[in-house]
C-alpha cells in the first residue's frame, strides 16, 4: 500500500505506516528543521513542500493519504478559533482527498477537536464519499509511560465500511459512537454526555474512559468501582485489542509508573535542542501508527 504523507513533521505517521508494511512515496512539510529530518530518513522520497500551493493533478496517486493537520484551531492550548484560525488547513488536507481520490485516508489529531470542527470533518469525509472510523489512542497503550491521548481517524472510500462496520462507527470493538454536535457536546459509548468546550483535553479523556488519576501526579489510574488495579486494556478497544494501556509498570505490581526517562536526543548542549522538542511534541508517536496501520492492511487484504 502506497502512502501520501501531509504535514508530516518529522515522520511519526510515516516511520508507524512503514513499520506495519506500507511505502511512503511523498511527503509535505514547510517547517525547516522537520525537512532535515526528513531528508536524513526518507532521502528518496520526495518532500512537496506547502500543501495550500501544491497542484495535486500533478502528483502520484496513493493508496493512503495520511496527515496531522495543525491541532492549534481545536487544542485547548490555545484560543480554539476553529475554521477562524490562519492555522485551519483541514480544508487542504480535503482537496488533496477530492483531486487524488485515494482508497484510504488516515486524519491524526487532539481530543479537543471532537468538539469543534470535527462535525465539519465528517461532513466533508461524506461528501467525498468516504466512510470513517475513529478512536481517541493513547501512548501508553503501546507501553509509553505517559498517556498522551490523540484522535486517529481512518477512513474508506467506500459506503460499505470495511469489515462490513456501519458508516461513521469508531475504531475498535467496543460498539460505542462518539456524536459531535455544533455546540461542543459529546456523547461517550454509554450515552453519558458532556460539555468537552468546558474542560480540558485531559478531562476530556477522563469523561469518556471512565478512568480517573490517583496518587502523586496522577500517575495511577483506575475505574471507579473498581477495586483499585490498575486498568490493563487501552480504553475503548477491548480486551485483546492491542497492547495493555499500562505497558511500564513500577517494581511487581505495584501499580506505579517508572519515572520517564530522560529524552538524550533533547538534553542541554545538543544543537537544535528547541527544534528537536518543538518537533518530538508535534510528532505522532510511530507505535500507535503503525498499530493502526496493520489493521488497515488486514482489512485491506
Amino acid at each position: 500500500m502506497k502512502v501520501g504523507s501531509l504535514f508530516t513533521g518529522i515522520g511519526g505517521l510515516d516511520l508507524g505506516l512503514e513499520r506495519a508494511g506500507m511505502e511512503v512515496i511523498w511527503q509535505a512539510e514547510v517547517d525547516p528543521y522537520c525537512c532535515k529530518v526528513l531528508k536524513k530518513h526518507w532521502p528518496d522520497v520526495a518532500n512537496l513542500g506547502d500543501v495550500t500551493k501544491v497542484d495535486w493533478s500533478d502528483v502520484e496517486r496513493p493508496d493512503l493519504v495520511c496527515g496531522g493537520y495543525p491541532c492549534q484551531p481545536f487544542s485547548y492550548a490555545g484560543r480554539r478559533n476553529g475554521a477562524d484560525d490562519p492555522r485551519h488547513l483541514w480544508p487542504h488536507f480535503a482537496r488533496c482527498l477530492r483531486v487524488l481520490r485515494p482508497g484510504w485516508a488516515l486524519l491524526e489529531n487532539v481530543p479537543g477537536h471532537l468538539g469543534l470542527g470535527f462535525d465539519g470533518v465528517l461532513a466533508d469525509l461524506a461528501a467525498l464519499g468516504f466512510d470513517a472510523e475513529w478512536e481517541l489512542l493513547p501512548a501508553a497503550a503501546v507501553g509509553a509511560p505517559h498517556l498522551r491521548y490523540r484522535l486517529f481517524v481512518v477512513a474508506h472510500a467506500q459506503r460499505q465500511g470495511p469489515q462490513g462496520h456501519r458508516p461513521e462507527r469508531r475504531l475498535g470493538e467496543s460498539g460505542g459512537e462518539i456524536e459531535t454536535g455544533g455546540g461542543g457536546d459529546v456523547a461517550d459509548a454509554d450515552g453519558q454526555r458532556f460539555d468537552a468546550g468546558d474542560v480540558a483535553d485531559a478531562e476530556v479523556d477522563a469523561e469518556r474512559t471512565g478512568l480517573r488519576p490517583e496518587g502523586p501526579g496522577g500517575l495511577r489510574w483506575r475505574r471507579p468501582g473498581d477495586g483499585g488495579g490498575p486498568v490493563g486494556d487501552a480504553p475503548g478497544l477491548g480486551r485483546g485489542q492491542g497492547p495493555g494501556i499500562f505497558g511500564r509498570l513500577g517494581p511487581a505490581g505495584s501499580g506505579w509508573w517508572f519515572v520517564e526517562p530522560d529524552v538524550g536526543r533533547v538534553a542541554h548542549g545538543v544543537p537544535h535542542r528547541v527544534d528537536r522538542l518543538r518537533a518530538l511534541g508535534n510528532a505522532v508517536v510511530p507505535q500507535v501508527a503503525e498499530w493502526v496501520g496493520s489493521m488497515i492492511l488486514e482489512a485491506a487484504s
